[in-house]
């Protein structure tokens, strides 16, 4: 299926505010309730809405640190890389794990309350993850933009 102008509105409504009330949306987006309720349920059944989230502050969770960490595996067989990434997704600080082209084989976004409590994260798990044989870490010192709203 195919997205016309007003899913497309729906979508971006919806991505900002996950928890506006079908009446509140319906009328952002210039539907009836009932027609905005079916074209959300009908989004929702087709995958293009994934879930609805409560989106955390870091700070407010005394998790202010962003560490990119870039990883490089002993080995590209399948089993190599499917081991880690079952290990990885066990990492409670690991935010996004992506694999990559370029020099490292992948990328963690790790959040840590400071360089010693990240320390101790790459000490207790992340040094410990099946197949790694190199880690670079680069502390980010400030966030400039982040969103987790889709161009739609």
């Amino acid at each position: 299926m195919s997205l016309d102008q007003t899913d497309q509105r729906i979508l971006r409504v919806l991505q900002k505010q996950g928890r506006i009330s079908n009446a509140e949306l319906s009328e952002k987006v210039n539907l009836s309730p009932s027609a905005c309720h079916r074209r959300v349920h009908r989004l929702e059944a087709e995958g293009y809405v994934r879930d609805y989230v409560a989106l955390l502050d870091p700070r407010r969770m005394n998790l202010p640190t962003t560490v990119f960490v870039e990883i490089t595996l002993s080995g590209q067989a399948d089993e190599v890389l499917e081991a880690f990434e079952k290990a990885v997704a066990r990492v409670p600080h690991v935010l996004e794990c992506h694999l990559m082209a370029g020099t490292a084989d992948y990328i963690l976004k790790v959040v840590a309350e400071d360089t010693e409590d990240f320390a101790r994260i790459h000490r207790q798990h992340l040094a410990r993850l099946p197949g790694v044989a190199q880690m670079q870490s680069s502390f980010a010192l400030r966030t400039v933009f982040k969103t987790t709203a889709l161009p739609v």
